[in-house]
């Protein structure tokens, strides 16, 4: 007789207990799935642009600020709708650095584009850049096969057209748009040549223009620095809403009227004018090995360039001060693409720098300082030429340890010895542009792996920034750091 599956007593509780127990204890441990490395990526650019200022692009009534072919799209309930047969519809301004972002929502085979970097009625593809918006499953563009007596899918696309393409230059990764009829949302974020598409928390696309040629010809729009944004229309239906922008766009190079060590709205300041907080000591002369440090050895090693950082530099009315006789002061964060200020003073004849990801360097040195090695001054041409044999009569702001590519400053910027000077400096990706009081002296210009002797390892995408010691009495203030989506 079967007894009531409720009612099996104390002992029989137990022995289902342990037997559960046992069972559980000998069965295989389902392993976690991997995380998907693309929705990882997504989450440091998507976590940068929490703290970005954004505005609407479309204000879900009608199409004002927008230009184009009006009549082929129209507002309904806060989504803008492209209508069949609806062609170019573009911002009435340009716009240049950015994150847009917006939903959409495809029908079956619907193929529409936004188009960055526009000239003001060129056509999106050829004429800028265009970000495929396509159902790239449709019945439009594939089939199906019968390979070995087996079903294959086929499809007509080329790479670069699959949906979030740079169509005619990059492809995109696939499998991560939503059903048909669906919201998807959506990403663009581009950075001088910089460009990344983020669909649906996942990065599908991301890529710096210039290591690219386009894979066909008659698309010309890759060095474009600036221009209209454009839903490219292809004729198809299509809706988007929730569509906004966040200003990504080179700052001023000179703050003005801004008050010492208080940074600049949408910038944090490195360093607070009172002490040493988010600073540390260097942990090692070499970049490659201090990364390599780890456990009881970083510990030890961090905690004796810690004592070095506070013996040698100390805080003065505001100012941030170097004795010339320990070592270079880090950031105690990593940064990888950012915008930063950051202001310093020099005596007679010093030498230092920054160090950008934990390589060298911008350089900072006194132009005019000439002294032969016995410390006395030339006084012929030869004696002359020799004395400047370190460059340092070419300015300050150059990436003075490339190899390749330049490294003297475009002219020379920097005020008298004593004054204060200011850098502004923008780094995307390998590429940095410098100001120097105002005046550009390196344009996207790459900074070489110092630490890379083959030549083949690239620059290592974030790190600290360091003030460089070289012997000399250094002065710095209004450190302040924007960090960049990448």
């Amino acid at each position: 007789m079967r007894k009531h599956p409720h009612i099996i007593g104390l002992a029989g509780a137990f022995a289902l207990a342990l037997s559960t127990s046992v069972s559980m204890a000998q069965a295989p441990k389902a392993s976690a799935p991997k995380p998907d490395p693309n929705v990882e990526a997504a989450k440091r650019p998507l976590t940068t642009l929490q703290s970005a200022e954004w505005k609407e692009l479309f204000n879900g009534k009608d199409l004002t600020g927008w230009t184009g072919d009006t009549e082929g799209y129209f507002a309904k309930d806060g989504v803008l709708v492209c209508k069949p047969g609806g062609k170019v519809l573009q911002t009435d301004k340009d716009y240049g650095d950015f994150a847009f972002s917006f939903e959409f929502k495809l029908e079956e085979s619907g193929n529409n584009g936004i188009g960055i970097r526009v000239p003001e009625n060129g056509r999106p593809a050829q004429d800028g850049l265009e970000i495929q918006i396509l159902d790239t499953e449709g019945s439009k563009y594939g089939g199906e096969a019968i390979v070995d007596g087996k079903p294959r899918k086929l499809s007509w696309l080329k790479p670069w057209q699959v949906h979030g393409s740079v169509y005619g230059h990059v492809p995109a990764k696939t499998g991560y748009l939503k059903p048909v009829g669906e919201w998807n949302q959506e990403t663009i974020i581009a950075i001088d040549d910089h460009i990344m598409v983020i669909l649906n928390g996942a990065v599908i696309l991301d890529t710096f223009l210039e290591e690219h040629a386009p894979l066909e010809a008659g698309f010309n729009g890759r060095r474009n620095r600036t221009g209209r944004i454009v839903f490219a229309g292809h004729t198809d239906p299509m809706e988007f809403r929730n569509i906004k922008l966040a200003d990504l766009s080179l700052s001023a190079p000179v703050l003005k009227d801004q008050p010492d060590n208080t940074p600049p709205a949408g910038f944090t300041a490195l360093f607070n004018g009172k002490d040493l907080t988010g600073w540390k000591g260097l942990a090692h002369k070499n970049a490659v090995e201090r990364r390599a440090l780890a456990g009881g050895a970083l510990k030890e090693a961090q905690t004796a360039a810690d004592q070095v950082m506070k013996d040698h530099w100390s805080v003065k009315e505001g100012t941030l001060v170097y004795d010339g006789k320990g070592a270079s002061l880090c950031t105690a964060k990593d940064y990888g693409d950012f915008e930063m200020y950051c202001d310093w003073k020099i005596t007679a004849g010093a030498d230092s720098g920054l160090y950008l990801r934990g390589t060298p360097q911008v350089q900072i040195w006194d132009p005019w300082y000439a002294t032969m090695k016995d410390g006395s001054e030339p006084t012929t041409p030869q004696q002359w030429v020799e004395s400047y044999r370190t460059g340092r009569n070419l300015g300050s702001g150059g990436l003075w340890n490339n190899r390749q590519a330049r490294n003297q400053a475009l002219v020379i910027a920097d005020n008298p010895v004593g004054e204060w000077n200011t850098f502004y400096i923008r780094m995307v990706g390998s590429r940095v542009s410098i100001w120097l009081n105002g005046k550009q002296v390196v344009d996207r210009t790459e900074l070489e792996n110092y630490w890379d002797k083959t030549g083949l390892e690239p620059l290592i995408r974030a790190d600290q920034i360091e003030l460089q010691h070289h012997g000399s009495e250094l002065y710095f203030k209004n450190l302040y750091i924007r960090e960049l989506p990448y």
